[in-house]
């Protein structure tokens, strides 16, 4: 057993880093094996390997002292940021706006996964985000597009999902067309309304600035000085990938996002991400940014489920065929 002490700094006290009733000391006992008792004037860190929380300790005064706050997930990014020797506050990932919201909120990457997301995305005519839920592929993706619009790099912000049924079936659903499809489409309106607000973005709408439509309406099109995402490609068969990835015309960019471990078409169907991912790897001017757990954004046990179904895929790689 090894012990080791912090003089907490004077920038920051130690309430201020380890929140309500301690939470974030038994995050970091819980995630790095050791015990840390704190008083007014030290931190002591017990365990076998203390180093790792003796990092992340440092690192959430650093933080404090610069006026952040620490929540549970940037705590988590942390911890796996230092286990891989990176340092959060010296990264600088976070540090570059991508817009601002509608509510005047400055929308930054909260991860290393994201900004390199987002640097693929400025630097590539298409980009493919691929990762597991949380990982903000498609809020990122209508960030970046939003922006494009709003300075006048595009005339028109596209956003499109094929309407596969996750377990429901579509022609149960009540109401016309419209009303049906729209559920599926409900996750791209929720961005938009968040990033631009719900009055601009139906504006945007009215004047067919934006379109949210499902994947089957762009067949036939071509879409010039366009920002184009689509969403849930996993969903998409290899028919539609390559009917909605030759839509795009001059001065147009696309996005297209998808989670291959959530593959929702039925059986025999060969999912169009997947296929892409192998036919386009080499292509130039296509960029490929691979998200994973360590950049889930969403609650903390969000990450933990996603990789546990990781493991267990990875050791049982029948198990997605069943």
């Amino acid at each position: 057993m090894k012990e080791l002490r912090i003089t907490p700094p004077e920038t920051a006290s130690p309430a201020e880093v380890f929140g309500i009733l301690d939470a974030n000391i038994r995050t970091i006992e819980s995630e790095c094996g050791v015990e840390i008792v704190s008083s007014s004037d030290s931190i002591i860190i017990r365990g076998e390997d203390p180093e790792l929380a003796r990092k992340t300790v440092e690192e959430m005064f650093r933080l404090a002292g610069s006026g952040q706050d620490i929540d549970a997930q940037k705590l988590g990014y942390i911890i796996s940021l230092a286990r891989e020797g990176v340092s959060y506050t010296e990264s600088n990932f976070a540090k570059d706006v991508i817009c601002f919201t509608h509510r005047g909120k400055p929308l930054k990457a909260k991860t290393m996964g994201q900004k390199k997301y987002v640097e693929a995305i400025k630097h590539n005519d298409v980009c493919f985000g691929v990762g597991p839920a949380g990982t903000g592929k498609t809020y990122l993706a209508v960030a970046m597009a939003a922006s494009a619009l709003k300075n006048k790099e595009v005339e028109k912000l596209i956003l499109t999902r094929p309407a596969v049924e996750a377990g429901e079936r579509l022609g149960f659903l009540p109401g016309d067309l419209q009303e049906k499809v729209d559920p599926y489409l409900r996750p791209l309106y929720d961005a938009l309304y968040d990033i631009l607000g719900r009055e601009a973005t139906l504006r945007l709408k009215e004047k067919e600035s934006i379109e949210v439509v499902p994947l089957a309406y762009m067949r036939g099109r071509t879409l010039d000085n366009s920002f184009i995402i689509l969403d849930e490609a996993q969903n998409a068969t290899k028919e539609q990938m390559k009917m909605f990835l030759t839509r795009m015309g001059f001065g147009s960019k696309i996005i297209v996002t998808g989670d291959i471990t959530q593959i929702d078409l039925p059986r025999g169907k060969r999912s169009g991400l997947v296929d892409a991912m192998k036919v386009l790897k080499n292509v130039e001017g296509i960029a490929f940014c691979r998200l994973n757990d360590t950049d889930v954004v969403r609650h903390p046990l969000v990450r933990r489920i996603v990789g546990a179904y990781d493991r267990y895929i990875e050791a049982h790689p029948e198990w997605q065929e069943e």
